[in-house]
């Protein structure tokens, strides 16, 4: 007879329904082989689908593991936001408690909580300090890999891995624009993957275009191919690298590190607000937390 397993869906990164980034959080994966985990997300095939396990560590609360449809992920942004609002929806976490660590893949990892009256209201992540690779030469076939001209990279900045746990390639672009415009070329990335031998890393290209009344001092897109992501409306693993980057290469001045906001997923018709706070001193990154909200969508039972 088949086990039942209960789920809550969430729009992440978000306060309105249906914008955000879709997850589904299974509320006890005990009984669930990585086999079933791994056939259950290419069913909800929603970018990721994460399952609560108990402690594998004493320096945890819990264990999420975290699968897109086509992968387990050591680490994700939006999967680790939703499961603390998810978990504070179901009584998991009560009300007032302004912490909780999950054991990830990468290791531990705190996610400090704000709550409004018995409501969670936002929800920060501290990502690992950053790893930047060097500087790739490889503007003219960074550029055909979005299908634009060389020109649309801001020459000024490189083109770079970052990783806080899960590497990303950053593009800079100049306008959000040419943000919009990016199509991924599938032989071009192939070509990339092979000549910077970064092999199929995920992409992130950005802007610090400003524009409108939205208040994001980042506009930006995610492009995972290789993990059976073709676009991400919402990249919380992509936007502690970029505050990084961004940090580092002084595009934002250093009062503004702590309360940066990007935007994503305008694109796809799921606008996300992604909340970055970079701490460094000495021009040495020390702390990396990505924040935000999440919003009820449903609720259900799959059997297994």
């Amino acid at each position: 007879m088949p086990r039942s397993y209960r789920y809550l869906h969430y729009d992440v990164f978000t306060s309105a329904l249906f914008g955000g980034n879709q997850l589904a959080v299974f509320l006890d994966g005990r009984g669930l082989s990585t086999v079933d985990m791994q056939a259950i997300a290419k069913e909800m095939n929603f970018s990721e689908s994460t399952f609560i396990l108990p402690p594998e560590r004493e320096d945890t609360d819990m264990r999420v593991r975290i699968f897109t449809p086509g992968e387990e992920l050591p680490m994700a942004g939006h999967p680790t936001i939703g499961t603390a609002f998810a978990l504070a929806r179901a009584g998991v976490l009560a009300p007032a408690r302004s912490r909780v660590v999950f054991g990830l893949g990468v290791g531990p990892i705190p996610v400090d909580l704000t709550w409004r009256d018995t409501d969670l209201a936002f929800a920060w992540m501290t990502q690992l300090r950053p790893t930047f690779g060097p500087p790739l030469d490889m503007r003219p076939l960074a550029a055909a890999v979005l299908g634009l001209p060389a020109e649309a990279i801001v020459s000024a900045l490189p083109v770079q891995m970052v990783s806080c746990g899960v590497p990303y390639l950053l593009v800079p672009l100049a306008t959000r624009a040419q943000v919009d415009a990016a199509r991924l070329d599938l032989s071009a990335y192939e070509r990339l993957a092979s000549e910077s031998g970064l092999g199929t890393i995920a992409i992130y290209l950005f802007t610090s275009e400003r524009a409108g009344t939205d208040e994001a001092a980042v506009y930006s897109r995610m492009f995972a191919p290789s993990i059976g992501i073709g676009e991400d409306p919402a990249t919380g693993s992509a936007a502690g690298p970029l505050g990084c980057y961004l940090v580092a290469h002084a595009v934002l001045a250093g009062a503004n590190a702590a309360t940066i906001r990007n935007l994503q997923g305008v694109k796809m018709g799921r606008p996300s607000i992604i909340h970055m706070a970079i701490a460094s001193d000495a021009g040495t990154i020390t702390h990396v937390r990505v924040g935000g909200e999440a919003v009820l969508a449903g609720e259900g039972t799959l059997y297994v």
